[in-house]
């Protein structure tokens, strides 16, 4: 009976929230907003298994020999007129261009009220995704986190389209993050684009690299609207173009070396002003 009430009630929610979105959503077309094109799943469950399909549908072969990192050149993201520049750590640069070098270990400590609303969502409308399941209690990834990384590429030039970046908790099975990663410029600025595929639409985060003056990075999602960093939940409308909101959810991801030389992660997400989650993730070499 309460599993059966917590699926009515999940897809009530997608329902309503599919319903805010086309009634509030900008109408935005792909012509001079490429970066808006991303993977939208048309079935109700991503899992782990949303890349092959996405790589089929789209002409685009799996690396499953080289496994390697999330970007590229990860130095080329970061902007030209950052000061900081040369300053850039070799470990945290090492970290994203040979990502499944690594194994990772995460905690999670959410923050009241907005943290009661986001709880809901987890278990009413992740779960049965399969995707998004942000661990709700720090025991649930105690047994650490998987860290598969899936270069999806040209078969042509063999040039590297994107990522997909699948980490899953040990111990519930369940996807944490099934993320899309590039690396996108919009109107000569270089952004980290991450995209997570969902019914219909997606979640396309936009991040500027700004690196601190020990040599650590932080990814940050705050800007000003459409097309500059920040948080976009886009609805698949038609072949032309995409509807969307711009949301007022900040993320900020600090890349560092401790002081006993070891790589970590913090996480920080916010709504409005308020912050509501953070990751703490330790970083070890395999």
């Amino acid at each position: 009976m309460v599993i059966h009430f917590r699926s009515m009630f999940g897809a009530f929610l997608r329902w309503l929230i599919n319903a805010w979105l086309y009634v509030t959503g900008k109408v935005v077309p792909y012509k001079g907003n490429e970066w808006l094109r991303g993977p939208m799943s048309d079935t109700e469950v991503i899992g782990g298994q949303f890349y092959e399909r996405y790589a089929a549908d789209r002409g685009l072969v799996i690396d499953k020999d080289h496994k390697d990192g999330l970007i590229g050149d990860f130095a080329a993201l970061i902007p030209a007129t950052d000061p900081l520049k040369d300053k850039l750590h070799p470990r945290v640069r090492h970290f994203y261009e040979h990502t499944t070098q690594y194994k990772l270990e995460v905690w999670s400590q959410w923050y009241s009220p907005i943290s009661f609303f986001s709880r809901i969502l987890i278990k009413s409308v992740s779960t049965r995704m399969d995707q998004l399941n942000i661990p709700l209690d720090p025991l649930e990834t105690s047994r650490g986190m998987t860290n598969d990384v899936l270069q999806l590429k040209d078969p042509a030039t063999g040039a590297l389209v994107c990522a997909c970046w699948l980490r899953r908790s040990i111990l519930s099975g369940r996807v944490v993050y099934a993320g899309f990663y590039s690396g996108v410029i919009i109107d000569g600025s270089p952004l980290v684009k991450v995209a997570f595929p969902l019914p219909n639409g997606n979640v396309t985060v936009l991040l500027r690299v700004v690196v601190q003056p020990d040599g650590s990075v932080k990814l940050i999602s705050r800007g000003r609207g459409i097309g500059d960093a920040g948080y976009y939940r886009v609805q698949k409308r038609d072949a032309d173009s995409v509807r969307l909101r711009y949301l007022p959810l900040k993320e900020s991801i600090h890349v560092y070396e401790d002081e006993h030389g070891t790589l970590r992660t913090d996480h920080l997400f916010s709504f409005w002003r308020f912050k509501f989650l953070h990751l703490h993730y330790k970083i070890m070499p395999v």
